[in-house]
């Protein structure tokens, strides 16, 4: 792996992210780049004066507002705390603003890079979102690489999570996983099938197992019957140190679980590394 994309929020410094991304980062060798996304696109704000005893309209930009430079001073501390948590870390870095936090300038990005890692909660909206954020659930629809949904802590790896049904988009996700992260060959991995119809018995294919052995030498199945957001949530829910990968398949999983109702309470609870990738 060559370049790994951190998408961070350049108005609230988030360590624990950043600490992840080096993780990462340091693990597979790889260039840790880091957009700092702002969304401060100038606009202009009338601002009522006086001329002559007479009242007059005078338009401004946020660039000539008072908190504009206090968030200039901010962001080159922020600039310099995520320099020093690579550079202790042993991480080469490389890092850059985006004042205008437009998703397809995200996209563009992704496209000529390895992966993307992003906190769950990155927002630029007044309101508190929650997490996952509309920018997130928009990131992970459009983006051209793998994303990572950064945990919120993380203490390691101990076990790789494969969610499969045999369709070519799950498959897909566990060789991309696999060629990117062979570092972690020596793992646990758990390849788990839901099957929310109760009739099909888990098939442990010849190819699959095949390609699994190519990569990994401790492997297991696992197989739930119930609904595939339902089942998941309660199969991770108190585990720690899991990598959990999805494919296309996992991605209809995933936006189950972050329906309106329930995405606050999934991504709290289950703080752990996901992995999403489709073909």
């Amino acid at each position: 792996m060559e370049n790994i994309l951190l998408v961070i929020d350049g108005t609230k410094l988030d360590m624990n992210t950043v600490d992840f991304a080096c993780y990462v980062a340091k693990l597979v060798h790889s260039r840790l780049t880091a957009v700092f996304i702002e969304n401060m696109m100038e606009e202009e704000r009338p601002v009522l004066k006086q001329l002559n005893g007479l009242p007059y309209v005078e338009t401004i930009t946020t660039n000539d507002l008072p908190e504009r430079k206090e968030r200039i001073i901010s962001n080159k501390e922020y600039e310099k705390h995520f320099s020093e948590a690579c550079v202790n870390r042993g991480v080469n870095y490389h890092f850059h603003r985006d004042r205008k936090g437009f998703i397809k300038d995200i996209v563009v990005e992704s496209r000529f890079a390895d992966l993307i890692i992003i906190n769950p909660e990155t927002s630029f909206e007044k309101r508190q979102e929650g997490a996952p954020s509309h920018f997130v659930k928009n990131i992970l629809a459009a983006t051209e690489c793998p994303v990572i949904i950064a945990p919120f802590s993380f203490d390691g790896i101990d076990e790789i999570l494969f969610t499969y049904d045999g369709s070519k988009s799950s498959v897909f996700a566990i060789k991309q996983f696999a060629h990117l992260f062979p570092e972690l060959k020596d793992k646990k991995i758990t390849v788990l099938q839901i099957d929310e119809k109760g009739i099909l018995p888990f098939k442990e294919n010849d190819k699959l197992v095949e390609l699994l052995k190519s990569h990994y030498s401790h492997i297991g199945f696992q197989h739930l019957q119930g609904n595939p957001s339902d089942e998941l949530f309660s199969y991770l829910l108190g585990k720690k140190n899991i990598f959990v990968v999805m494919g296309a398949y996992g991605r209809t999983m995933l936006s189950s679980l972050l329906r309106e109702s329930t995405a606050e309470l999934v991504i709290r609870t289950i703080n752990l590394p996901f992995f999403i990738a489709h073909s």
